[in-house]
């Protein structure tokens, strides 16, 4: 089994892309509902790509939302211990910061940093 492509923080919430945090899919999810919702996202971001007009990019972008929300990736945290969302903010600026100090050179690159 190979390393996953970006760092993945300790308790499996997010990932670190392009210097920020990113939440991950539900662990939980039923495996034939994530494949569908995966399959959704994968046609709905084909669609944003290939969108005539504005109208057409706006439904196909609401597409997207539509399968993350099924994903756990937006919305509602899909943790119940309370603790706070931190997608989108930069490693260093959480309570991920020692983490990812801590991380090697290599890994921190994959991060985008």
């Amino acid at each position: 089994m190979s390393a996953p492509p970006y760092p993945e923080t300790p308790d499996g919430r997010y990932f670190v892309a392009k210097r920020r945090l990113w939440r991950r899919t539900d662990p939980d999810l039923d495996p034939k509902v994530r494949e569908t919702a995966v399959r959704d996202l994968m046609a709905a971001r084909r669609a944003v790509r290939d969108a005539a007009d504005e109208e057409a990019r706006r439904a196909a972008r609401r597409s997207v939302d539509d399968a993350k929300r099924r994903l756990g990736e937006r919305g509602p945290v899909w943790w119940s211990d309370g603790a706070r969302d931190w997608t989108r903010f930069s490693p260093e600026n959480s309570p991920y910061a020692d983490w990812f100090a801590a991380l090697d050179v290599g890994e921190r690159t994959a991060a985008g940093f």
